[in-house]
């Protein structure tokens, strides 16, 4: 599979699972195509991978999208020591791998995560928040998470990957998508009656279960094991942790129970004076799971030999 059709099938991946919907997300790129038009001056700075992909933390970050790919090293983390792993395993191993992918995003993938996050508050409008409501808070959030990447060095492992020569690749919410989705599905379909029972369900994954033979399990970190569960909002997607204020607001759509990856001290904080109940699936498993269904995807269109690392555990479904 050349680089190009590879990272179209991500992408693919990405817009079957959004939350949003299809025709939310072609209204997206019908927009983003307006803008690209409608711009006097400029446009040589402008991203031409958002007139076909709406997730602006994926992106092919070095590589020549006409290039072979049969072998690629995944990882949740893979920057300047995973890559110079690849140069090592090329070199030393004979193992010839094409391409390199991390789930976490770098270079402009990185410097633009914050775009990405207005995907939250429709997340929010679904549960029954009002979307104006939402999308002043997501607002207020995505500008503090914009400033906070503004000095990071985002171009440093993408510059390893140009001077070793080794294409590089990173998918974030098209993954995050994908675990998201998946996850609302499953506790949708076995309508779990407690807490206890969510993290029942998790553990019958094999992301999970490995992320518990390796002391970081599924975790209830507000409420009971027998608390109630009432109406379960998986929220994995949108790049970061959204609005610290939201948790008074899932209350309007009738949510009690919240399962995410990962959870701050400031939005812990928040949610436990709501009494939002909340289990931590967990953040690199969960990451883990999402890659896994892309792959899965990826290798039903032609073979492809994955080496795993960077925090990354391939399983197959």
């Amino acid at each position: 599979m050349k680089l190009g059709k590879f990272y179209e099938e991500i992408v693919k991946a990405g817009i079957d699972n959004d939350p949003r919907g299809k025709a939310s997300i072609a209204k997206i790129l019908e927009n983003k195509k307006k803008e690209y038009d409608g711009l006097k001056e400029g446009k040589e700075f402008f991203d031409m991978d958002s007139l076909s992909n709406p997730f602006s933390d994926t992106r092919i970050l070095y590589g020549d999208r006409n290039k072979d790919i049969k072998r690629v090293f995944v990882g949740i983390d893979v920057a300047g020591e995973e890559l110079l792993l690849v140069d090592r395993l090329n070199e030393k191993k004979n193992k010839k791998i094409d391409l390199a992918i991390s789930h976490h995003p770098a270079g402009k993938a990185l410097a633009s995560l914050y775009e990405v996050m207005i995907v939250q508050a429709d997340i929010l409008a679904s549960v029954g928040v009002p979307i104006a409501l939402a999308e002043s808070l997501m607002q207020e959030r995505i500008k503090e998470v914009e400033r906070r990447f503004m000095p990071v060095n985002h171009m440093r492992a993408v510059d390893t990957a140009r001077l070793l020569d080794i294409p590089y690749l990173c998918m974030h919410t098209a993954a995050d998508n994908c675990a998201s989705t998946f996850l609302q599905n499953l506790i949708d379909k076995k309508k779990p009656q407690d807490l206890k029972e969510i993290v029942a369900i998790l553990n019958q994954l094999p992301e999970y279960q490995y992320a518990s033979s390796n002391r970081c399990p599924p975790k209830i970190i507000i409420g009971s094991p027998k608390s109630k569960a009432g109406k379960v909002l998986v929220d994995m997607t949108g790049g970061t942790e959204g609005s610290k204020e939201v948790f008074s607001k899932l209350s309007l759509g009738g949510v009690s129970t919240l399962v995410c990856m990962h959870l701050s001290e400031e939005h812990f904080n928040n949610a436990t004076k709501e009494r939002v109940n909340v289990v931590i699936a967990g953040h690199i498993s969960s990451d883990t799971l999402g890659m896994n269904i892309v792959l899965d995807r990826l290798e039903s269109k032609e073979k492809i030999d994955i080496i795993s690392g960077g925090g990354f555990k391939r399983f197959k479904r």
